[in-house]
């Protein structure tokens, strides 16, 4: 079986990040810092681990911060060679891509995630595609991504992440109906979006990280709105289902929503506990807090 290789991955960044404002009125929500590093460049060297080679940012308004990012800054270069922090210098020079091999789109309205897929469609092309939700953190010995690209590999088709979660939270969640069960990898029937936990069909939650085929594109052009009046990624991968095997990944790692203020502080304090140089005193930091607010 001849599986076309993945090469391209697009994340939406285009959203507004509601749940955490006011801290994301003039900052995007992908910016926010978690301990050391936006929130994004976690996502982008997920990617990168899973050997993306072009990333598509589909942005919107005031997300020029993200583009900058990932860009030159002359000025505070010349500024660091000046005062000789080459350390910090060279730290800058690792985040920046190679040269073509990131790409920014614009989603000019809040259509919804399907839409947002869609506006990558030129440079997307006639390939299979990864999707990364960008408020969305895995952490794992291998990568979330790196994970499912090898499962891609074996089987091709479409491959969607999951992860259990108790069964009195299915209704927080986008679940799946799974079919034959092998190892970590599940067959899909279906999806359902928070059903009651009477109702679901299991508890593997969709986690925020797809590998899907290029006609998915084709059914986003005529896809009619669906949840909030928006154009639903999982609407159109349901009705993809109908022709292509989709298989449901239990991926290794732990997922951190940085879109939900709770999340975000979860996420800040795994990632701080687990830094390399911060690690010790992030933990001092955490003890004394609690031991004052007990």
């Amino acid at each position: 079986m001849f599986v076309k290789p993945l090469r391209k991955a697009v994340l939406p960044v285009a959203g507004l990040g509601t749940r955490v404002l006011p801290a994301t009125k003039s900052i995007p929500k992908e910016m926010l810092p978690v301990v050391d590093r936006p929130a994004v460049q976690y996502v982008v060297d997920e990617a990168i681990e899973a050997g993306i080679e072009h990333i598509i940012f589909v942005t919107g308004r005031a997300k020029s911060a993200i583009e900058d990012y990932f860009d030159r800054a002359f000025e505070l270069e010349t500024i660091l060679r000046g005062k000789g922090k080459s350390d910090v210098l060279e730290a800058l020079n690792t985040i920046l891509p190679e040269p073509g091999t990131m790409s920014f789109v614009r989603q000019q309205a809040p259509l919804g995630l399907g839409h947002a897929i869609w506006c990558a469609r030129d440079i997307i092309g006639d390939e299979p595609f990864a999707v990364l939700l960008p408020d969305v953190l895995i952490e794992g010995q291998t990568g979330c991504l790196a994970q499912m690209a090898k499962v891609y590999a074996e089987h091709g088709g479409n491959i969607i992440a999951v992860d259990e979660v108790p069964n009195t939270d299915v209704h927080k969640y986008g679940v799946i109906d799974p079919g034959t069960k092998t190892g970590r990898l599940s067959e899909m029937r279906g999806m359902v979006e928070k059903p009651a936990a009477q109702d679901a069909p299991s508890n593997l939650k969709i986690t925020g990280r797809y590998i899907l085929q290029p006609e998915i594109l084709e059914l986003l052009e005529n896809q009619e709105t669906g949840a909030g009046g928006e154009i639903q990624l999982t609407d159109a991968m349901a009705r993809l289902m109908q022709n292509q095997p989709f298989h449901a990944y239990e991926y290794e790692g732990m997922d951190f929503d940085c879109g939900d203020r709770l999340g975000y502080l979860r996420a800040i304090a795994h990632f701080a506990l687990g830094h390399k140089e911060l690690a010790v005193g992030a933990r001092a930091i955490f003890e004394n807090a609690l031991a004052h607010k007990s």
